[in-house]
């Protein structure tokens, strides 16, 4: 029997538009705001929902532009949900394959769910107008970098000194649609096995060459298609990600921290490489988040000491050096847009030089509990070179006892490390940095 929405469920485009106005308008993350919203839609609509907010969140610059020139004045105060809604009418009339009459008629009977009644006509022939502006409208934009990219002007300035050859590739990865990649669990398959058992599901999927456990898929599939998954065969993780584990490269025996570890994807990785671990402990400063850190071990069937503390006062719960520390550092997460592409909107400039503050404070703090002798990976999901080259670049002329341990041969004191932009390999932007505690 095919499933009905209720009288308390939103149809996907109002539920679109409730989101939109959270994340734009009053700062929520979409990754928030989605398991909130989604349980009061119909579970065959949450991809569309998804879809939606997603695509208007790529091109938000270019539906601002459009309502200008289709509209007297913008909407405001209890009618700002409609500004929202108008653009997820766009979305479908520009990006969509949705019939044009469709796409208008659904958009029009959100206003109703929204309790918009007041703008059913007004959404109506805005969007009748779109589609019968729609090449003047395309027309208006061209030449206009702004409108061309997405991106605000001070991320844009940012990569362009940055980036002088690659800044326009970056821009125009972050607004492809991200592809999903999985890693299989070495403790439990090889990957050429695995990646032969989803090829007889007809799931295929590409073989990373820069770590031996990731598969790209081609389309990407509910998790319950994924041959074990409950069981811990394989995990959810962008390749770039999955580098982590075997940079660290946690040996038997040892001592690992995880620091600010969740959702928890690294942690499980580097216990799948090395099973034989002394004790790994994770750290992160928001129990909800390391509650996930939790339920990813469990369903893997992995162990770790879960601590929910601030990293950068370590003193305060760690009693005992380490081997090794991945710190998965507080970062812009400016690599990673294409999976989450509020961060354009939300992101602030300011933010840049307090995130800095605050990776220099818990990479000094963390430093003071590893062995003489031990490493440390400095990990970030952010491509900024204040974040990433420039903070490791100052650690090592700062820290005596740091030494540099390349990962590439073209790495210097003066330009550290490894930075992946977003599309090498079809995967999300990273850095990593390597540093040795000496022994003298």
């Amino acid at each position: 029997m095919a499933e009905q929405p209720s009288s308390k469920q939103l149809s996907a485009r109002a539920a679109a538009a409730s989101i939109l106005f959270q994340v734009v308008d009053q700062g929520q993350s979409l990754s928030q705001m989605l398991p909130r919203v989604l349980p009061q839609v119909v579970a065959r609509d949450h991809a569309l929902v998804k879809e939606l907010c997603f695509g208007v969140l790529r091109w938000l610059p270019r539906f601002e532009a459009m309502l200008q020139q289709l509209m007297d004045k913008p909407l405001k105060g209890k009618s700002r949900r409609g500004h929202f809604l108008l653009m997820v009418g766009l979305y479908q009339l520009f990006y969509m394959r949705v019939p044009a009459h469709a796409a208008v008629s659904e958009t029009v009977s959100a206003t109703h769910a929204l309790k918009l009644h007041s703008l059913k006509k007004l959404v109506n022939g805005v969007l009748r107008n779109a589609e019968r502006q729609s090449e003047q409208l395309l027309t208006a934009q061209n030449g206009n970098d702004s409108l061309l990219y997405c991106h605000p002007s001070w991320l844009s300035k940012r990569l362009k000194a940055a980036y002088p050859e690659r800044w326009s590739e970056i821009l125009e990865a972050n607004n492809q649609h991200a592809p999903m990649w999985i890693r299989v669990n070495a403790l439990q398959a090889q990957r050429s096995d695995y990646q032969a058992e989803l090829q007889t599901l007809e799931i295929a999927s590409q073989a990373a060459t820069l770590s031996e456990q990731a598969l790209c898929l081609e389309k990407a599939q509910p998790v319950h298609k994924l041959p074990r998954f409950e069981q811990g065969a394989c995990s959810v993780q962008d390749g770039a990600a999955q580098l982590a584990a075997s940079l660290l490269d946690a040996q038997a025996g040892e001592r690992i921290l995880d620091a600010c570890a969740a959702p928890g994807g690294k942690t499980c990785h580097i216990l799948e490489l090395q099973p034989k671990l002394a004790e790994l402990v994770a750290v992160d400063s928001e129990a909800t988040r390391l509650k996930r850190v939790g339920e990813n071990l469990s369903r893997i069937g992995l162990q770790a000491k879960l601590i929910c503390a601030d990293a950068s006062q370590p003193e305060q719960w760690n009693q005992q050096p380490f081997d090794r520390i991945l710190l998965d550092a507080p970062c812009s997460a400016t690599g990673v847009i294409r999976r989450h592409p509020d961060i354009k909107w939300l992101r602030r400039e300011a933010d840049i030089e307090e995130l800095v503050k605050l990776q220099a404070a818990i990479l000094k703090a963390l430093w003071q509990q590893l062995k003489p002798g031990g490493m440390m990976l400095y990990a970030t999901c952010s491509v900024l070179p204040d974040e990433n080259s420039r903070q490791i670049a100052a650690f090592l002329q700062q820290t005596d006892d740091a030494e540099l341990v390349p990962i590439n041969s073209d790495e210097t004191i003066a330009q550290p490390g490894w930075q992946l932009l977003p599309g090498d390999n079809n995967m999300d932007g990273f850095y990593y940095a390597r540093l040795r505690k000496t022994l003298s």
